[in-house]
C-alpha cells in the first residue's frame, strides 16, 4: 500500500502541467489582447472613414507632434515603406502635411493639419483606454513586474527578428 504522498506515474504526469502549456497560455493571451485592440481600433476607424493604421498615426501625431517618417514608423512598429503609403493617403485626404526642416533640409516631418487635429480630437483612444483601465486594476508590484517582463520580451523579439527601417 502506498502512502498518501506517493503518486503513480500517471498521477504525476496529470498533476504536472504539460511542457509548454504556460507558453501556450501566454500566447493565447497575447493574441487575445492584440485581436481586441485591433477590433476596437477598426471600429473607431470605420466610424470616421479611416483605416486602423491611420487612426493610430493620427493619435501618435496628436500626442507627440510632428515626427519624421522614421520616428513615426518606429512608434507604430511599422516599416518605413508601409508608413510612407499611410502618410501619402493621409496627406491626399488633407489630414497631414510634410514639413521640411528649416535646420536640415534633408529631414521631412509629418504633422497633422488643422483638419487632422480636429479629427484627432474626435477620436477616442478606446483600445488604449481599455488597456489602461485593465492595467490600473493591477497592484503596483504587478505593474512593475509586467513592465519588466514585457521589456525583456520586447528585447528578445527585437533580437530575434532584427530591426531595420524596411
Amino acid at each position: 500500500m502506498r502512502s498518501a504522498t506517493e503518486r503513480t506515474e500517471a498521477e504525476e504526469r496529470d498533476a504536472t502541467p504539460r511542457e509548454g502549456a504556460d507558453v501556450d497560455r501566454i500566447l493565447e493571451t497575447l493574441v487575445y489582447l492584440y485581436t481586441e485592440s485591433r477590433r476596437v481600433t477598426k471600429e473607431v476607424a470605420r466610424q470616421h472613414g479611416l483605416t486602423g493604421p491611420q487612426v493610430t498615426a493620427i493619435k501618435v501625431l496628436e500626442n507627440f507632434g510632428a515626427l519624421s517618417l522614421t520616428d513615426l514608423s518606429a512608434r507604430m512598429s511599422a516599416t518605413n515603406s508601409t508608413m510612407t503609403g499611410i502618410a501619402d493617403r493621409m496627406e491626399r485626404d488633407g489630414l497631414v502635411e510634410r514639413i521640411r526642416s528649416e535646420t536640415d533640409r534633408r529631414v521631412v516631418q509629418i504633422a497633422l493639419t488643422e483638419k487632422g487635429r480636429a479629427l484627432a480630437a474626435q477620436i477616442p483612444v478606446a483600445s488604449m483606454a481599455l488597456f489602461a483601465d485593465a492595467l490600473r486594476s493591477l497592484d503596483e508590484r504587478d505593474r512593475r513586474d509586467l513592465t519588466r517582463i514585457l521589456r525583456r520580451l520586447t528585447d528578445k523579439v527585437t533580437e530575434l527578428v532584427g530591426t531595420n527601417g524596411d
